[in-house]
């Protein structure tokens, strides 16, 4: 059995009842012990909780007070507005959300937040190989999924629709530098060369989410319709922005533990596809969030790797006592079931 798979072991038998907090100030130090460092902190934190806050991260203040913003002021627009870009005129699960039209959990009835989907966009420098990237040239597979263009209001309709776009690639863009910057740690974490991920994320498969929840008076609260119901999220990690508390992640006991609402930090949780890649050495955790009691934005950004990469476990990850638990699929393909999946009711056309 490998360190890795035996510290896996031995970690997932430790029940959490906190997150830790984790700075990023030596994430890309030239010096590779002080890179180390912080991948063992993230090691520990995605074999045991799979959830973790940063810290020193670089993304800049105002960026994320433009996008909040952004998002408040789409959200506040008229329903023609909203409908206009709605998620059924997409072929690839792009545009807006209405209140009650996601349910993750299937045990309620609709959850009480709407929301803003947008894909990785052409206009994007992804830092790596972007030249041959054009989403109308991406070949459509059946059951798979592919890079497409999104939807975004017109001036017509809304005098800031040019500023709402603005906000939101400009946010896009350093939380996809953020992502990328994560995956030469994630593979320390797994005892794999810093660049294993350098080929598997050129044009990565991040979905941006913003989301509104309105705030609800603690005695109207319906248990049926959670602001979003428990879950584990598709791609390989999520980076969120915080606009108020409300998130809760379940431990091994079952207890919901509250994320705090720390100024300056990220909430960093591992995905199911991540989980699946790694034969469950990384743990995707159940998480929910609750109704609050006032309006609460926030800003989820779904980060996997590029569509055609088969999600095969490396070898730090199995073992003969330790054999690759799933069937191999692409990434696009699974993360595509498992939104038609969720997205199933809004993709009907009206």
């Amino acid at each position: 059995m490998s360190q890795l798979i035996d510290l896996a072991s031995k970690l997932l038998d430790e029940d959490f009842n906190n997150l830790p907090v984790i700075d990023l100030t030596y994430a890309a130090s030239p010096d590779r012990a002080q890179r180390e460092a912080v991948a063992a902190e993230i090691r520990s934190a995605c074999l045991n909780a799979g959830f973790f806050f940063v810290k020193n991260h670089s993304v800049p203040r105002q960026v994320v007070d433009n996008a909040f913003a952004a998002a408040a002021a789409f959200f506040a627009q008229s329903p023609g507005v909203k409908e206009s870009v709605d998620i059924s005129k997409s072929d690839n699960f792009r545009g807006y959300m209405k209140l009650l039209s996601e349910n993750n959990d299937p045990t309620k009835q609709g959850e009480m937040h709407e929301s803003w989907n947008i894909g990785l966009d052409p206009s994007i420098d992804t830092s790596k190989s972007t030249s041959d990237f054009a989403p109308q040239d991406q070949p459509r597979k059946e059951g798979s999924l592919v890079h497409s263009d999104n939807l975004w209001p017109e001036t017509s309709t809304w005098s800031g629709a040019e500023d709402f776009k603005r906000a939101n690639l400009e946010y896009y863009s350093a939380i996809l530098a953020l992502g990328q910057s994560l995956f030469p740690l994630f593979a320390l974490a797994l005892d794999l060369p810093e660049t294993f991920f350098d080929d598997k994320t050129r044009h990565p498969a991040a979905i941006m989410r913003m989301l509104k929840y309105p705030g609800i008076p603690p005695d109207q609260v319906k248990d049926e319709n959670p602001g979003i119901g428990a879950h584990t999220d598709f791609e390989c990690f999520t980076i969120l922005a915080q606009g108020g508390p409300g998130l809760q992640v379940q431990n091994r006991s079952g207890e919901w533990i509250d994320a705090p609402v720390i100024p300056d930090t990220f909430v960093i949780n591992i995905g199911d596809q991540f989980a699946r890649w790694t034969n469950d050495i990384f743990v995707s955790t159940p998480h929910r969030v609750l109704p609050p009691r006032e309006t609460r934005y926030s800003i989820p950004f779904f980060f996997g790797c590029d569509h055609d990469v088969p999600l095969i476990p490396p070898s730090t990850c199995v073992s003969d006592a330790r054999p690759n638990k799933y069937q191999v699929m692409t990434a696009g393909a699974y993360v595509h079931k498992r939104l038609s999946e969720t997205y199933a009711a809004s993709q009907k056309k009206p």
